[in-house]
């Protein structure tokens, strides 16, 4: 039966890898502009705010500072999640920096033996998101939402609260029982000088950062399987855009969000916490080196999708938003 299946999974991958190849071959150009669009974007967006982001992370953490970064918060977010320090720290940098920097931090904390599995699969449940500057100032005027706190509290209130909740009712047990295990003392590396730090952290960041690249062009390639198709449908041209930008953002959501703009706004938003197959894609290969699992990590993308859906419904019946 086994073997059956791995047989299908073969046919049904080499069906998928012949059908995109033949779209190449007799589109390149069109498939030529979708990918060069990915790479422009990797460029021009990913790399100037995440980089930096990357490389001075990895040396807080390598330099085992986060306790130091986050003691000022400690008081606060000590209190509402009783979590320790290192675990502050990945979500302080995975709210503040966004999606991919949670799943990037809490591999590196988690790797580097500063949280152990259960604390870095509550952080990964709720920490890795759409960035806050990249909400405020792409996302928003994209589009055309003049409110803010509504959206920002269905943004970044509903995973802060779902993560409450995860810390309490489902990981509560096997993170107080991490606690026990190991007297509440986890192994701490010595710390290398800056310089091993700074020379470590860029090497790492420039990885991460050049596989991210490829899943951007790869997924804005894919782009061209919708288009494709509402071009066959000879749909109208609002029609085709909707459904390109929509089939766009669960590809690959800065794209999506370029073709299906002020269209369909509460779709968008509604699609943001998921996130789109690029950013599970690019969050496995945060992940990948660890035992941390991808598909718990989706499935809680896919209750906060839910919950996010549930929350703008309530607005819109509530008259708060029109």
């Amino acid at each position: 039966m086994k073997a059956k299946i791995y047989d299908y999974k073969i046919y049904f991958y080499t069906f998928l890898a012949l059908i995109l190849t033949t779209i190449i071959l007799a589109f390149p150009a069109r498939c030529l502009s979708l990918a060069l669009n990915g790479l422009n974007l990797w460029f021009e967006k990913m790399i100037p705010t995440l980089f930096p982001f990357m490389v001075l992370s990895g040396i807080i953490i390598r330099m085992n500072l986060t306790g130091s970064f986050v003691k000022i918060l400690n008081p606060v977010l000590g209190r509402i999640f009783h979590l320790r320090r290192p675990c502050l720290y990945g979500i302080v940098i995975g709210f503040l920096c966004g999606f991919p920097m949670g799943a990037h931090v809490t591999a590196q904390l988690y790797e580097q033996k500063q949280i152990s599995k259960e604390e870095a699969s509550l952080l990964l449940a709720f920490c890795n998101n759409i960035g806050p500057v990249y909400f405020l100032s792409f996302v928003l005027p994209a589009l055309s939402l003049q409110q803010v706190f509504p959206f920002l509290f269905g943004m970044y209130g509903l995973p802060f609260l779902y993560g409450l909740f995860l810390r309490y009712m489902v990981y509560g047990h096997d993170i107080n029982n991490g606690y026990e295990k190991l007297n509440g003392n986890f192994p701490v590396r010595p710390a290398p000088n800056l310089l091993t730090a700074l020379d470590e952290s860029v090497f790492q960041s420039l990885f991460s950062i050049a596989k991210l690249g490829g899943y951007m062009v790869f997924f804005n390639l894919l782009f061209v399987i919708p288009g494709l198709t509402a071009d066959f449908l000879s749909l109208p041209a609002n029609l085709s855009r909707f459904i390109t930008g929509s089939a766009g953002c669960l590809l690959e959501i800065t794209g999506g969000i370029g073709i299906i703009q002020d269209s369909a706004p509460y779709l968008v938003l509604c699609i943001l916490p998921f996130g789109g197959l690029s950013c599970i894609a690019q969050t496995y290969s945060m992940i990948k080196n660890t035992d941390l699992s991808v598909g718990e990590y989706v499935m809680h993308k896919m209750i906060l999708t839910a919950i996010t859906v549930f929350y703008y419904l309530l607005l819109v019946e509530l008259s708060f938003l029109p």
